[in-house]
Parts: structure tokens; C-alpha cells; sequence
């Protein structure tokens, strides 16, 4: 037995040498969409859109204005606006002040001036954070503000809308803002300015019966819902079922109520060579230099 033990191996127990790499839990986001999991970092290099189906997931206002405009050439405008509470409704004041901590102090609507590969423009981008988005008396004012400096400047008018509609808390005041933004664009129209309508998810309700749906152009992100009433509602209203798809971008542009859906990877250099042939300037192409 002494002698076997001689040929028997002891086996020793092994400390590995690696350290185990632990990876916070909010590091990973999930698609909603396809169910796809990936660090937050590759969602959000690739712009919040998910690279296994490409679903493209709501950004905040002010990514669209990073995405849209040369750095630091954004200027902001009319930023000391607020909503008064006219009409007295019940908790309107508290619910601002709500709104203003999560979505900051522009209300629904940031609008601007910026340069987009040098050429400059006007810019408003509205803000989902802020009640949804919702149309009030500031929202109207500030975009009408700008679409009128437009027509002064002669400078072209680029507006992204994302809106569930007429903000309720102001009554027919939130109503009369849809008017108010349509006369505004109407004069840009008659003096052949260019304003460009990029429509993300959701354009709902008042925003998409007016000045939402009425540019020169207008682009959508994939996917995004696009309508004035609920599907509930116009399903009842009608009596029928609707169609697959229904109140999508691509839907609209089977339809011809756009003009293109254009993947966010691509919408600034969509938005910049729109702008620069619309105002008969050549495309800008960069040239080489020849050694």
C-alpha cells in the first residue's frame, strides 16, 4: 500500500487567479420591442436604436437638438415663457411645477437657432418629458415666435414633433394654439421658406392637425405613431376594424401623408441636404486633397 501511494497524486485545491467581473445591473437595457438585451453603451452609441431589429426607442429633446445642429452653435429662444393657469383648473400650478423638476424649464418646446453643417436654421424640438409634450399656450407661442423670425431672417424652419396633443388644462386657450402655429406656417409657405416637419414617436391630437403635418417636407422616424384620435376611438367611431399597421410611419407613407421614413442614424445628413437643396445651394461634399 506504501508503495501505490507513491504513484497516487494528491490533488490540491486550485485559487483561481481571475477576479470575477461584476457588471452593474443597470449597465444592460432591454429592447421593448424584440426582447433584446445589450449594454446600455451599444444602445446608446447606436443612438437608442436597438441593433437586432432596429426598433427605435424615444430620446429626450435634448439628443435631438445634439443630433441636429454643429457643436456649440445652438442658441435657445424664448426661454423665459410660462404657463399662467387661466382658466383656474384644478392642481394645473402644482402639476407645472411637477413637470418643470422632470422635464426642465423650456415647458413642451425647446426652440432655437443653430447652424447644421454650417448652414444656419431655426430649430424647435419638443420635449415628451414635459406633460406628455402636450399643446399649450406656451408651446403655440414659442412656435409661432420662431416661424415668424423665420419669415424676418428668411431662414429655413426645421420642427420635431413628439406630442400627445392639446393640453387639457388650458381648454379651448390649447385649442386655439393649433390656428395660432397653422397661420404662421402658412406665411412661411407664400414667401417659399423652407421648414422641414420631422415626426418622432408618439405626433398625436392637435400637434398632427397642424403644424406637425404641414412642412414642406415631412420625415418620420421607423415606426412611429403618427394620428390624431386613439385607435379605440376610431374604431368605434367607424364601426370597423383597421388595417395592420395603423397610424405608423410606414403606414402613412404607403398612404402618401409623408414623404420618408428616415432611420435616426441618418436624419442629420437627410436634414442638411434637404435644407441645402431647397435654398438652391450645391451639396456639400467634402474633397479630398490630392498629394
Amino acid at each position: 500500500m506504501a508503495v501505490m501511494a507513491w504513484f497516487k497524486k494528491e490533488r490540491k485545491p486550485r485559487t483561481s487567479q481571475r477576479e470575477r467581473l461584476e457588471i452593474p445591473a443597470d449597465a444592460w437595457e432591454k429592447c421593448d420591442s424584440c426582447g433584446h438585451i445589450d449594454i446600455r453603451e451599444k444602445f446608446e452609441k447606436a443612438l437608442n436604436v436597438c441593433p437586432e431589429c432596429g426598433n427605435h426607442r424615444r430620446i429626450s429633446a435634448e439628443d435631438y437638438i445634439e443630433l441636429l445642429t454643429d457643436p456649440g452653435s445652438w442658441r435657445e429662444l424664448y426661454a423665459g415663457l410660462r404657463s399662467a393657469d387661466p382658466l383656474e383648473f384644478e392642481n394645473y400650478p402644482q402639476r407645472l411645477e411637477v413637470a418643470r423638476e422632470k422635464g426642465g424649464e423650456a415647458d413642451a418646446v425647446y426652440t432655437g437657432t443653430a447652424k447644421l453643417d454650417g448652414l444656419p436654421f431655426n430649430l424647435a424640438v419638443m420635449n415628451f418629458r414635459f406633460m406628455g409634450g402636450s399643446m399649450g399656450s406656451v408651446v403655440g407661442e414659442k412656435i409661432a415666435r420662431l416661424a415668424r423670425r423665420s419669415l424676418e431672417k428668411r431662414t429655413p424652419l426645421v420642427i420635431v414633433s413628439t406630442s400627445g396633443g392639446a393640453r387639457m388644462q388650458e381648454g379651448v386657450l390649447s385649442l386655439m394654439q393649433m390656428a395660432k402655429t397653422s397661420a404662421a406656417i402658412a406665411q412661411l409657405h407664400r414667401e417659399s421658406i423652407p421648414y422641414i416637419s420631422i415626426l418622432t414617436d408618439p405626433t398625436t391630437g392637435g400637434v398632427s392637425a397642424s403644424f406637425a403635418m404641414q412642412g414642406d417636407v415631412v420625415l418620420a422616424e421607423p415606426g412611429a405613431v403618427v394620428g390624431f384620435a386613439g385607435q379605440r376611438v376610431i374604431k368605434q367611431t367607424i364601426g370597423q376594424d383597421l388595417p395592420d399597421g395603423f397610424q405608423t410611419a410606414e403606414f402613412l407613407l404607403e398612404h402618401g401623408q409623408i414623404d420618408d421614413v428616415v432611420p435616426r442614424a441618418s436624419l442629420r445628413d437627410t436634414t442638411a441636404r434637404l435644407l441645402r437643396h431647397m435654398q438652391g445651394q450645391r451639396p456639400h461634399v467634402e474633397v479630398a486633397e490630392l498629394s
